[in-house]
């Protein structure tokens, strides 16, 4: 039978405003039933809000949705669900208390029949979801609760809870943003896998090399409007990198060969324990100097992460011992560790790095609320957060539909993340600590975080990189170690060490240089 359409989806003159912004501005564009069409554009550009539109979300201010040749109106998730829509969201929209069943089958729980009266059945989905997990190597366990897993986990979560629904048209927003480079490659094979089952993706990322790799065509947004749409394989990464931001950007990053000066900080045979009492981390050591980006490479759930947490003082250590320039501060409060000089951009913004409620300028002044000027005989003055947070959005390019009156929720997740790391750089603290820093920024935003790293380095600041990105690691870093069962398998000056030999360390494969 013959398709009386030519395409699945058509947006017709989009808009979508929020106070301060028009997030999406006359926006058209039409996708094609089977093919894998990707969205590109800035932090703040209208992508997501855009496919939250399609899913249900928000309800476009003019404008008007065709779906396999039909004009919709889709006023929930839930007539988005039944319409064989779905979606993987950037932020992730799960319930902390419940369980990953729990969270997957929320609003189309399964039933089943006790003395003749339906009851909730999630115990007799648990192996469904368990089963499904294994089929696309997103393994987890179906009874953990979501407050008890890691962000990597709960992506998984988000991209289960879609297929489970067997949607025909999937949403992909920044799907790979907290996944290791072996579960990359595995999400896009499974992607285009599921293009060759007939269904319809839609991909939103920064990454262009993943764009390249699966994506058939490119829409591109600027500032909310359409700028082109591009057949993928004839176009360039740097035509793209270029269309996105509005002018010529770099893709290389410069680096000059560094200079470090006396030890900033010493981790001595740190051993930490989980919430089970199960030892995470073993009799780890490294020092960082001012002057220098060492960083911490590995697959995700090795013991990097709460390395960075022990060191931040986010979580206690079991043995070992931590010194900031000579003082031992283990047993140090977070608080006394920033008033040291200590810098923390945590790998979950909005768990972590953020009160979402609050505006922007409260949040840019989180670790100096307390002190002169922002508060005088105990009285915090309105005026200085205010203009402090102007200064900051201005010199990190910080976008939001009200300045710093913008509640930080309403933001998008690349710009929340440059406000964190505009608050701790701005702290000009000896020690900066960077977990997954460009996780969800855009190819501009990314090469300035970089940028803004070396030059910290520059100015002869320790910085401890903590990320997933190999690419990352390799071009910013003066010193690698590589961890792995949490035990550091290698530490090596970065123009030491290759890619396959921090890949072979990563799988366990020792080979010491200190």
């Amino acid at each position: 039978m013959t398709e009386e359409y030519d395409y699945i989806i058509e947006f017709k003159n989009i808009t979508k405003k929020f106070p301060g912004v028009i997030a999406n501005n006359d926006v058209s564009l039409s996708i094609r039933q089977g093919e894998i069409f990707a969205l590109l554009g800035e932090n703040g550009a209208g992508k997501s809000t855009l496919m939250s539109i399609l899913f249900g979300m928000y309800e476009p201010d003019q404008g008007e949705i065709w779906l396999r040749g039909e004009k919709v109106k889709i006023n929930s998730p839930n007539q988005a669900t039944e319409l064989s829509i779905g979606m993987v969201h950037q932020h992730f929209k799960l319930v902390e208390n419940f369980t990953i069943t729990e969270n997957i089958v929320l609003g189309i729980e399964p039933q089943k029949s006790v003395l003749g009266l339906p009851i909730v059945d999630i115990k007799g989905t648990d192996q469904k979801i368990k089963d499904l997990s294994h089929k696309y190597g997103l393994d987890v366990n179906p009874t953990d609760l979501i407050e008890d897993i890691n962000v990597s986990t709960r992506q998984r979560v988000e991209i289960l809870k879609m297929l489970y629904r067997e949607a025909e048209i999937l949403i992909f927003d920044e799907p790979t943003a907290m996944l290791t480079p072996q579960e990359i490659e595995f999400l896009l094979e499974i992607i285009k896998n599921l293009q060759a089952d007939g269904k319809t993706i839609i991909l939103i990322s920064h990454k262009l090399d993943e764009i390249k790799q699966v994506a058939d065509r490119c829409a591109v947004l600027r500032h909310g409007e359409l700028i082109d749409i591009l057949d993928v394989k004839t176009t360039s990464t740097q035509t793209m990198a270029n269309l996105m931001v509005g002018k010529q950007i770099s893709l290389s990053l410069d680096k000059e060969k560094n200079d470090p000066g006396k030890t900033v900080l010493e981790v001595d045979n740190l051993v930490i324990e989980n919430e089970l009492g199960i030892e995470i981390v073993h009799d780890v050591s490294f020092v960082i100097r001012t002057g220098e980006i060492f960083s911490l490479a590995g697959v995700s759930g090795n013991g990097q992460m709460e390395i960075a947490d022990a060191i931040a003082g986010l979580i206690p250590v079991k043995s070992g011992k931590i010194k900031f320039e000579q003082t031992e501060i283990t047993d140090f409060s977070v608080r006394d560790r920033t008033e040291l000089g200590i810098s923390y951009i945590p790998e979950d913004r909005q768990r972590f790095g953020l009160i979402l409620e609050m505006p922007l300028s409260t949040n840019l002044a989180l670790k100096s609320y307390y002190k002169e000027p922002f508060s005088r005989n105990h009285i915090l003055q309105d005026r200085v957060f205010l203009d402090y947070s102007d200064q900051l959005i201005n010199k990190f390019d910080i976008r939001s539909g009200q300045g710093s009156a913008t509640i930080v929720r309403s933001m998008s997740g690349g710009n929340q993340q440059k406000a964190i790391i505009a608050r701790e750089i701005d702290l000009d603290s000896k020690l900066l600590i960077f977990v997954q820093p460009t996780r969800g920024l855009d190819i501009g935003a990314i090469q300035a975080v970089r940028e803004r790293m070396i030059a910290e380095r520059d100015k002869g600041k320790a910085i401890l990189l903590v990320s997933l990105e190999l690419d990352e690691i390799m071009s910013c870093s003066d010193r690698i170690g590589v961890i792995y069962n949490g035990k550091l398998q290698r530490v090596s000056d970065a123009d030491l060490i290759s890619r396959e030999e921090i890949g072979e360390a990563m799988m366990g494969v020792a080979n010491n240089e200190q």
